[in-house]
């Protein structure tokens, strides 16, 4: 569950600040304030298109999205109809942030993809890693009390969604829950609601077995 476990931070804006830390929830206190330090640092490349939004010149941004400060939006990704990132996001190259689709306090490592109807908020999603359609990361516990996660690490946060290492696969309209780590390779079946720990190189199926992968 090791940043460096789930995580190439060569792929992502974030390197320097995420080393600091040894599990990914516990950067999720600072994203707002890492966001804002790097932002005036960037260079040519990116426009300061409104105060503290800053946009890769080779980014595609459609007129309907909404682009909360702070932000940032890597090279060649795209930000489709009414996307609406609420702040506090740093959004790597190459990716796709698709219509409907509502980001908040979040790392997008560079290739992420949530193209359609997808919720992420405080959460961290590595590289290539793929929300399936209507995939959502659920941030508060119902009985608003402090995340733990897999039963033994104790946050300290009331909000915390799903980290996702490298390359993992959600399915369709799968929920993952509050405090969901997922590690590397993995892949969740659609329609899943997961929770806890999965290991890399595993599928989560729908009535909740973990399998590891084969070869």
């Amino acid at each position: 569950m090791k940043i460096n476990e789930l995580y190439d931070l060569d792929h992502t804006l974030a390197k320097s600040y995420l080393e600091q830390y040894t599990y990914p929830w516990e950067a999720l206190k600072g994203i707002k304030d890492f966001i804002l330090s790097i932002g005036p640092t960037l260079g040519d490349e990116y426009e300061e298109v409104q105060p503290q939004v800053w946009v890769h010149k080779t980014a595609k941004v459609f007129s309907s999205a909404y682009l909360g400060a702070p932000c940032i939006i890597g090279a060649n990704t795209e930000v489709r109809h009414c996307a609406f990132i609420r702040g506090s996001a740093l959004v790597g190259e190459n990716c796709v942030v698709g219509n409907s689709v509502e980001l908040k306090n979040v790392i997008l490592f560079d290739n992420v993809q949530t193209p359609h109807y997808n919720y992420v908020g405080d959460s961290i999603l590595g590289y290539k890693s793929h929300m399936g359609a209507g995939s959502i990361t659920s941030n508060v516990k119902s009985d608003k009390t402090l995340i733990i996660v897999n039963k033994e690490f104790e946050t300290g946060l009331k909000k915390m969604g799903a980290m996702l290492g490298d390359y993992v696969e959600v399915g369709c309209n799968s929920v993952l829950n509050p405090g969901t780590v997922i590690g590397r390779h993995c892949n969740i079946y659609p329609t899943s609601c997961v929770r806890g720990y999965i290991e890399e190189n595993s599928i989560w199926k729908n009535d909740g077995k973990v399998v590891k992968k084969h070869g």
